[in-house]
């Protein structure tokens, strides 16, 4: 049975559940298609105000699944090797990636295009393709590098060697390696945090400038912009009175608001 994704929304977080835990969450094309739909989704519902991806069980996302079963992975004319779409980096909320377990190739590669990543410091990581004679996917030879640098990419993508949470953190991979039963709920109280306080049009826009391809002097220019939509709305003067009043800020520029 291939993996499924469950998606469960409380107070402004979604919490996405890869849940195939018999198979370490095995990812097949399946998967893929609903790991899509589920961040088109929640993309779209101005409701949904942070993202947490995780792993049912005691891993993370064990690869590609590998079994005859999940043949659909043979190359034809409509494969990707970037099955998930949109990627997380092109959600418009905050996706936090809490790996509680093993999260090997595209369970990686999937966790590389979070913004954040909460890693079991004993977890086992690897993006193994180049000793099974592929290359990596998910445009992690892109994000990889965005986050860690050219010689971390170089040393995981090349090699394919395995390493674990603390590692990782240590790389700069990982935000934070956390033992793994801290994993989850560490994350969801910080996603809760961030759904609670921090203005969702302010975090889609400061995202979109976080993971573009920009010059110094495009950057100055969207973040300018970006100024001026944002002080043009009424949560420029919410957010100082919320602050003055020490109370919770009552946002109301949503992102479906947001111009394309």
């Amino acid at each position: 049975m291939s993996t499924r994704v469950d998606v469960a929304v409380h107070d402004g977080v979604a919490t996405v559940t890869l849940n195939g835990p018999a198979t370490l969450n095995a990812f097949s094309a399946e998967t893929g298609r609903a790991l899509s739909a589920a961040y088109t989704a929640c993309d779209a519902d101005d409701d949904v105000r942070v993202i947490v991806l995780t792993g049912a069980g005691r891993g993370f996302c064990s690869g590609a699944d590998l079994s005859p079963a999940a043949s659909s992975f043979v190359p034809g004319e409509e494969f990707s090797a970037s099955p998930v779409q949109p990627p997380a980096f092109a959600v418009r909320k905050l996706v936090i990636a809490a790996v509680n377990g093993p999260a090997i190739g595209i369970g990686l590669t999937l966790a590389l295009q979070c913004d954040l990543r909460y890693v079991a410091d004993d977890a086992r990581l690897a993006i193994p393709q180049v000793r099974r004679g592929m290359l990596a996917d998910a445009q992690s030879h892109w994000t990889l590098q965005r986050i860690a640098g050219a010689g971390v990419a170089a040393d995981l993508l090349l090699t394919g060697r395995t390493l674990d949470g603390a590692e990782a953190q240590r790389l700069g991979i990982a935000t934070r390696a956390l033992p793994s039963a801290e994993v989850l709920p560490r994350a969801l109280e910080l996603a809760a945090e961030v759904a609670a306080s921090a203005s969702p049009a302010a975090i889609a826009l400061s995202k979109q400038l976080l993971w573009a391809d920009l010059t110094g002097a495009e950057v100055a220019a969207r973040e300018t912009a970006a100024h001026h939509l944002l002080m043009n709305h009424p949560d420029a003067a919410e957010g100082p009175a919320a602050w003055r009043e020490k109370r919770t800020p009552q946002w109301g520029f949503r992102v479906s608001e947001l111009p394309d």
